[in-house]
């Protein structure tokens, strides 16, 4: 029993020496394969020594052997189990001291051997390719949520590509990356790379080809996001299909972030602008109406005082006219910006489409002079909900837009229909067409046509306030113009079934 205990803590010393062993070399086969050799003659001189039976020591042979197979491999076990058959024929069967290979009792002992390190070599084999792929999975999962961790903390107001290229390297340990950033056309790499090779993420966009190069040791992805592609990511060093995979999509998600960022910053710093010009002529509005009142009512008073000669009357009626225009213009610009701020609510009152009608021509009548005015309503009785100060100023705008652009002499027509869903007004002229690149941005503010600046004098104010004007009142604006037919402005409002339908 002694000899047994020692056998077995002497097999159990040896699999914790075998298990240290990494790496498979030459010099660690032998090794292996005598230090095995070595247990089999340990148990063999005890065996011998105390009289064993051959029952017992083949046993203890097996479990070399099997000890063997687990820890070192299949040919050394199958050099152990040969050595192994030979002890116990030489030794313990008879007659003794004498190798009898023809007998089938070392047959079936050398079988159950090899057959015993076959079956226990592919267990262990396939046990430890198991557990070196579960490591290899916890690794990538873990160097994968480094890298999603770290994009999140990269510095915005720099160049993405670079930064995460490097994050890449580091991360995974590989040899070199490189991307290449359709949006903005750069190539940008960490590690080092042969020229021939710097133009191998920018062909994988193009190509759109996808794969492994296992002689030079790269893999390249293409970076999607959705359907779109907006790059391609090359990586020289060990790394799998899947990891791949799953490392090409968070480089694309992480440079689709840092292109958004770019344009809600580029957004954000055009709205304060905006809001910076807005502030600045909502103050020149109200500045300025202090002192139009003053010379508006000083030009009156020059009017009363009476004895002026007729250069002087016409002065003094040009000082009135151009007073009349500055305040024009500035409550304009204030109704612009209190839309754009919305400091302002819509009401809901029902308006009698021709009583807007005669306000806003009552408000142009001095600009329509030369112009005939015609007017359509469709229904006398048709109404619309909305605020009448904005309507009625939207309406104006238009009419002084048609009588500035006019052709001499011809008519401007003001006509309001109602369609199941909307009442559409709109008013009709004959002038110069506007150009289809300009139908939508003359409604943009401070925006002129080219094909009008030198018709008639303008500050492009006027078809933006109509535009706010429609879109507060969950309508739309638009204009139709052709050089034959002649231009026509559109008003849509959203129309209600009222109880007489």
């Amino acid at each position: 029993m002694n000899v047994l205990y020692l056998a077995t803590t002497g097999i159990m010393k040896i699999s914790e020496i075998l298990g240290e062993q990494n790496k498979f070399t030459r010099k660690q086969f032998v090794g292996q394969s005598l230090l095995g050799a070595w247990v089999v003659g340990l148990l063999t001189f005890a065996g011998y020594t105390l009289h064993f039976n051959p029952a017992p020591v083949g046993f203890l042979f097996l479990l070399v052997v099997v000890c063997e197979a687990i820890l070192a491999g299949f040919w050394q076990a199958s050099i152990v189990s040969i050595f192994a058959c030979a002890c116990l024929d030489y030794f313990f069967y008879p007659p003794l001291f004498h190798f009898s290979v023809a007998d089938p009792q070392d047959w079936v002992a050398l079988g159950a051997f090899e057959a015993s390190a076959l079956v226990v070599s592919r267990l262990s084999s396939r046990e430890r390719m198991n557990s070196f792929e579960v490591q290899l999975q916890r690794t990538s999962m873990e160097q994968l949520y480094e890298l999603s961790r770290s994009t999140l903390l990269i510095n915005m107001h720099q160049a993405p590509g670079p930064q995460i290229a490097q994050l890449i390297q580091r991360i995974f340990g590989v040899e070199a990356v490189a991307i290449y950033d359709a949006n903005s056309g750069t190539y940008d790499t960490a590690g080092t790379w042969r020229d021939e090779e710097r133009s191998l993420a920018r062909e994988c966009f193009v190509e759109q080809t996808e794969g492994q190069d296992k002689g030079a040791g790269t893999t390249c992805r293409v970076l999607k996001v959705g359907p779109s592609s907006v790059g391609a990511i090359v990586v020289r060093g060990r790394m799998g299909a899947l990891v791949a995979d799953a490392l090409a999509s968070l480089t694309a998600i992480a440079l689709d972030r840092c292109v958004s960022f770019e344009k809600e910053s580029q957004i954000e710093s055009a709205h304060q602008t905006e809001r910076l010009r807005a502030a600045v002529l909502d103050a020149l509005a109200h500045a300025v109406k202090t002192p139009l009142t003053a010379i508006s009512t000083a030009s009156a008073g020059l009017g009363e005082v009476g004895n002026l000669n007729h250069a002087q009357q016409e002065l003094v009626t040009l000082i009135e006219d151009e007073s009349s225009k500055l305040g024009e213009l500035s409550t304009k610009l204030l109704q612009t910006a209190k839309l754009e701020a919305e400091k302002i609510g819509v009401a809901q009152d029902d308006i009698p489409v021709g009583d807007l009608v005669r306000m806003a021509l009552e408000e142009q009548k001095g600009r329509m002079t030369g112009h005939p005015v015609e007017v359509a309503v469709s229904d006398p009785t048709l109404t619309v909900k909305g605020d009448k100060d904005l309507l009625s100023m939207a309406l104006a705008q238009y009419l002084d837009n048609a009588a500035k652009y006019s052709f001499a002499g011809t008519a401007v027509k003001i006509a309001a229909n109602q369609s199941h869903s909307e009442v559409l007004l709109s008013v009709h002229n004959f002038g110069p067409a506007i150009p289809i690149a300009d139908r939508e941005k003359i409604f943009q503010r401070f925006y002129r046509s080219e094909g009008t600046i030198q018709v008639a004098a303008g500050t492009g104010i006027g078809l933006s306030t109509v535009k706010m004007a429609a879109e507060a009142h969950h309508g739309h604006a638009w204009v139709i113009s052709d050089a034959n037919d002649g231009t026509t402005f559109y008003l849509s409002l959203p129309h209600e079934r009222g109880e007489r339908e």
